[in-house]
């Protein structure tokens, strides 16, 4: 017979790993998926019911992908994180959650996302496919070749604005395109930058930070921000079309906020994204500022 006192002690590592998983997982950053809702909402098709429903799955998908990505990406720097601040702290890199326990549930995860993507559109699995083999290829090589890991990050953020797309069989215009990969450049420099200015380029962290400067950074999130900011200006200005243009205001808010993110990248303290978002009470007025002038311009025209 099992004593009650051993079906308690089991059941509390159990506990221990899950809890350790859904925080590999990153749940937090799983805010960046949204982009996946950015081209449905910027036609005007989110609220058809068949739109919404494939555009669910697509957000799903990649939340199901991008968990799988950072289990990979945490086992193969588990050595590295150990020697960071914060990272260090990850259940991989601290023990609380094993390597084969790990892995299994990325392969999970990622047959799950692609099997989930399928269900929404074949094409929309294909790119989620594209997406974790890219990122595996970065998480063990091309993460520490410089450029090369900027634009792997920021190629994954245009992949989930494409995704909504893609799996709500809408056409893609130019101008979103730009606007999707210039932003997510401006946001991965962004993040590399404060890395450096944190940390760093010799704290042993990230390889290819060795190859950065301060300076070379500063030219990329800079000229990534203008392409982006002039990008949107010339999307808005094909879609006013009432009385009021909506689109064409919403421009202020937009270059507001990347104004305001753009704060936090020069003072180095963007190397995480998500938790500018979640911390910035400013920074989310002015992002619903900017969601109101968009959602008005979307129902008048």
């Amino acid at each position: 017979m099992v004593s009650e006192g051993t079906v308690g002690a089991s059941a509390a590592p159990d506990r221990g790993v899950a809890r350790a998983l859904v925080r590999a997982v990153r749940p937090r950053q799983w805010v960046k998926n949204l982009l996946v809702v950015a081209a449905p909402l910027a036609a005007g098709e989110l609220g058809d019911p068949d739109v919404l429903a494939a555009t669910l799955l697509a957000l799903v998908g990649f939340c199901l992908a991008s968990g799988a990505v950072y289990l990979v990406n945490d086992t193969a720097d588990r050595d590295v994180d150990r020697l960071h601040p914060t990272k260090r702290l990850r259940p991989i890199a601290s023990g609380a959650l094993s390597v084969p326990v790990a892995l299994t549930a990325a392969a999970v995860l990622a047959v799950a996302a692609v099997a989930v993507g399928w269900a929404a559109d074949p094409e929309l699995a294909l790119l989620i496919g594209a997406y974790l083999v890219l990122q595996l290829l970065y998480a063990v090589w091309l993460k520490h070749e410089p450029v090369l890991d900027i634009s792997i990050v920021a190629a994954g953020f245009l992949m989930r604005a494409v995704a909504g797309g893609i799996a709500a069989d809408l056409l893609l215009s130019q101008w979103f395109l730009l606007v999707s990969g210039f932003g997510s450049l401006f946001i991965v420099a962004g993040k590399r930058y404060s890395e450096l200015h944190t940390l760093g380029s010799e704290a042993g962290t990230r390889r290819s930070l060795v190859r950065y400067t301060d300076t070379y950074l500063r030219f990329v999130w800079s000229t990534a921000a203008g392409a982006t900011v002039i990008s949107y200006s010339l999307w808005a200005f094909e879609q006013s079309t009432g009385d009021i243009p909506w689109a064409t205001i919403s421009i202020a808010p937009f270059l507001m906020g990347l104004l305001r993110y753009a704060v936090d990248v020069d003072a180095g303290t963007a190397a995480e994204p998500e938790d500018i978002v979640f911390r910035d009470r400013v920074l989310q007025l002015i992002g619903l500022a900017w969601l109101v002038t968009v959602c008005l311009g979307v129902l008048s025209s």
